[in-house]
């Protein structure tokens, strides 16, 4: 197993053993444990009390932050006709069909988010083998299938983010950027936080939040308590 670097382990120390942080207090260490070149993204995990093999206990959805991710997601739109001017007035950075299929299918996926109109998605689904496992398929529960192209794309830049259980229940979703004011750190917590109690599954048992953690892309998790 590799060691972890000096930076890691100096972090780590940063971090008092069997403590439990409040909200404020854990988003300002963590501030201080991202000490990477580069802006890093703050991210909340959070494990479930359920199971996601039951499609009744699968927790999915997207929600716009506040105050955004800190990051510019580049947005491509399946759309003809008089919906490819509204796309590109809203600001998608890629619009079209057959001819954008055709270089998804020739290895082409320079883009972080998929939006099409309803009557794209036969034509979307010729590349769904290869947008699906890269989390990229157009999806009406995200909001990402739609006629409301400008309402959809407006959200994606303003900082939607997607949050969905992994195989053993977990959810990792970004919060903002190690550079943001802990006062935006916390509010985007907190929605998320409040937007994942609220998509509870009815299905659900026993303690539905098990714990919660943030942590900067290179640095430890801190924990936080929870409800």
């Amino acid at each position: 197993m590799a060691k972890a670097g000096k930076k890691y382990q100096d972090a780590v120390k940063l971090i008092e053993t069997g403590k439990v942080y409040t909200a404020e207090e854990a988003v300002d260490l963590v501030k201080k444990t991202a000490t990477a070149k580069f802006d890093e993204t703050i991210e909340l995990h959070v494990r479930l009390g359920v199971d996601p093999k039951y499609a009744d206990q699968q927790v999915r959805g997207a929600m716009v932050l506040p105050h955004g991710t800190g990051k510019s997601k580049r947005v491509l739109v399946f759309a003809k006709g008089a919906k490819v001017e509204e796309a590109e007035a809203a600001g998608a950075d890629f619009v079209g069909s057959d001819e954008i299929v055709a270089k998804i299918q020739g290895g082409w996926t320079d883009f972080d988010v998929a939006v099409a109109t309803p009557d794209m998605m036969g034509t979307v689904g010729r590349i769904g083998k290869i947008l699906g496992p890269r989390g990229l398929m157009p999806n009406p529960k995200l909001g990402t299938v739609t006629m409301d192209l400008a309402k959809a794309i407006s959200e994606i830049k303003a900082g939607k983010v997607e949050y969905r259980t992994d195989k053993a229940g977990n959810i990792h979703c970004p919060i903002g950027k190690a550079s943001f004011d802990n006062e935006k750190l916390v509010a985007n917590f907190n929605a998320l936080m409040d937007t994942l109690i609220r998509v509870k599954p009815a299905a659900a048992k026993g303690q539905y939040i098990r714990s919660v953690t943030v942590s900067a892309t290179m640095g430890p998790g801190v924990p936080v308590a929870h409800a």
